[in-house]
C-alpha cells in the first residue's frame, strides 16, 4: 500500500484539547473465518497503533520502532521454514543447474585436452616424417638404390664430365665442317700454301661472310644439319624397336655419304687444281686412292660417331640426375605439405587452447555463483514486498492513533502524519523496500 493510501485511510476531523491515553479497544474476531495474513496485518497494525500511542505519534521515534519492526519480521521469516523452502526453490534449481553446467564445462574441457593431446602427437608424427624426408633428400645422390630409384650413384659428377668432353666435341664439329664445306664449294685454292691449309682454312667463317650472305649462311648452319640428325639418332635409339633401328641405320648412312660428298669434292677441286695436261679425269677410283680423302671423311664421320655416343651418354646421366632431382622434389613437396599439415595442426591447438581457458573462465564464474547461491540457501530471504505491506500496516496503525488520539490543530495533524510518511518511505529504501525493488528479496545471511 502506497503513501498516496495511507494519507486516505481517514479524514482529519475535530479533536479534544487535552490528549487521552487510552488503550486499544479489543476487538473479536472468529479465528476460524481470520486467515494467518489477516491475522498477522491485524496484528501490526495494532503494534503501530499502541507504539504510537506510547510515543505520541512523534516521528523521529517512528524510525526507531520501523526498524525494531523489521527485525520483528525478519525473525518470523525465520521462523517460517516452508515459506523459506518456497523461496529458495528457484535458486536450489538454480543451483543444480549450476553445478550440470561444471559437469558439462568438466567434460567439455577433458575433451579439448584429449583433442590436443592426440594433435600433438599428429604434429611430431608429422615432424618427424618431414626430418627423415630432408635427410633422404640428402642421401638419395649418393645412395639412390637405397630407396628404390633407378638411378646411378654418382651421376652428376660423369654428367658434367660427358657434358664438358662433348662441347668440345661440338666446337671442333663446327669448326670441321665450317671449314671442310667453304673449302668444297667456296674456296679458290691457292698453290702458295699447304695441302692441309687448303682443305682447313682457319678463317673460312669469316671468308664465307666476305663471299657473301648466302655463303656464310652456308657454312654458318651446315654444321647443325650434322648435329640435327645426331640428335635425331639419339631419339630414335631411345625407343629401341625395329623400325627406329632402320630409321636410325638410314641416318648414319646419310651422314656417311654426306661426309664422302664433302671429301670428294675438297679431292675433286684440289685435282684439278694440281693436275698436269695428261692427268686421266678424276673419278671415284683415283678419290679411294687417296688418303687424304679417307682422312676427310674419318676426321668428320668418326668423330661425328664419337659425337654421338657422347651426347647419348650425357642424355642419359641427365635423365639420371633428373631421377634423382624428381625424387628430391616430390620429397620436398612432402615435407612442405607435412609442415603446413603441422601448421595447421598447431593454429588448432591455439584455437582449442583458448576455448579451453574461456570454459576455465566460465567454470570459475559458475563455481563462484554456486557459492552465491549457498549463501543465499544457507541464509535467509527477506520478501521485501511482504515487509511493505506489513510496515504499511504498522503505519496505518501509527496515524491512526495520530488522527484520533493527537488533540492538536488540523494543520499540526497533518504535519506530524506527512512526517511520519517520509519516515516511512526512508525505511523502505534503506531496507530495499521501494516501489522500483518491491519484487526483489533481500538477503540477510545466518
Amino acid at each position: 500500500m502506497d503513501t498516496t493510501s495511507i494519507k486516505n485511510l481517514f479524514k482529519l476531523k475535530s479533536s479534544p484539547a487535552e490528549p487521552v491515553q487510552e488503550e486499544l479497544p479489543e476487538t473479536e474476531i472468529n479465528p476460524d473465518e481470520e486467515s494467518s495474513e489477516e491475522s498477522r496485518k491485524r496484528t501490526y497494525h495494532e503494534s503501530g497503533y499502541r507504539d504510537s500511542s506510547r510515543t505520541s505519534g512523534n516521528h523521529s521515534t517512528l524510525s526507531i520502532c520501523l526498524d525494531a519492526v523489521y527485525s520483528r519480521f525478519q525473525n518470523e521469516e525465520k521462523e517460517m521454514v516452508e515459506k523459506q523452502q518456497k523461496l529458495k526453490e528457484s535458486y536450489v534449481n538454480e543451483q543444480k543447474n549450476r553445478e550440470t553446467e561444471i559437469k558439462a564445462f568438466t567434460v567439455s574441457v577433458e575433451t579439448k585436452e584429449e583433442q590436443v593431446k592426440n594433435k600433438n602427437k599428429e604434429i611430431e608424427i608429422h615432424q618427424q616424417d618431414a626430418e627423415a624426408l630432408k635427410a633422404e633428400i640428402l642421401d638419395l645422390p649418393r645412395n639412390p638404390e637405397k630407396y628404390n630409384v633407378k638411378a646411378t650413384r654418382g651421376a652428376s659428377a660423369k654428367f658434367w664430365i660427358g657434358a664438358i668432353i662433348l662441347t668440345f666435341i661440338t666446337l671442333y664439329l663446327l669448326t670441321f665442317y665450317i671449314s671442310t664445306s667453304y673449302s668444297a664449294f667456296f674456296k679458290v685454292f691457292d698453290s702458295k700454301i699447304t695441302l692441309i691449309q687448303n682443305v682447313l682454312d682457319a678463317k673460312a667463317w669469316e671468308k664465307a661472310w666476305d663471299d657473301g650472305l648466302i655463303e656464310g649462311a652456308f657454312v654458318t648452319l651446315i654444321p647443325f644439319v650434322f648435329l640435327g640428325l645426331g640428335y635425331l639418332i639419339h631419339m630414335f635409339w631411345e625407343n629401341k624397336t625395329r623400325i627406329n633401328y632402320i630409321k636410325i641405320g638410314v641416318l648414319l648412312a646419310i651422314t656417311f655419304v654426306f661426309d664422302i660428298i664433302l671429301a670428294y669434292q675438297i679431292e675433286f677441286r684440289l685435282y684439278n687444281f694440281e693436275k698436269v695436261f695428261d692427268s686421266p679425269p678424276f673419278d671415284l677410283k683415283i678419290a679411294f686412292s687417296h688418303v687424304q680423302f679417307w682422312a676427310i671423311i674419318f676426321a668428320g664421320f668418326i668423330v661425328y660417331i664419337i659425337w654421338g655416343l657422347v651426347f647419348d651418354f650425357v642424355m642419359k646421366e641427365h635423365r639420371e640426375k633428373d631421377r634423382i632431382k624428381n625424387e628430391q622434389e616430390i620429397r620436398q613437396k612432402k615435407v612442405e605439405f607435412l609442415t603446413e599439415k603441422a601448421n595447421a595442426l598447431k593454429k588448432e591447438i591455439e584455437d582449442i587452447n583458448a576455448n579451453i581457458g574461456s570454459i576455465k573462465e566460465s567454470v570459475i564464474k559458475t563455481r563462484g555463483r554456486i557459492e552465491e547461491l549457498q549463501n543465499i540457501i544457507d541464509g535467509v530471504i527477506i520478501p521485501t514486498k511482504d515487509y511493505k505491506m506489513y510496515a504499511s500496516e504498522y503505519v496505518q496503525g501509527w496515524i491512526t492513533f495520530i488522527g484520533e488520539r493527537i488533540a492538536v490543530s488540523r494543520t499540526e495533524k497533518q504535519i506530524m502524519i506527512d512526517s511520519c510518511i517520509d519516515t516511512y518511505n526512508t525505511n523502505l529504501d534503506t531496507v530495499g523496500a521501494n516501489d522500483n525493488n518491491q519484487n526483489l528479496v533481500y538477503l540477510s545471511s545466518l
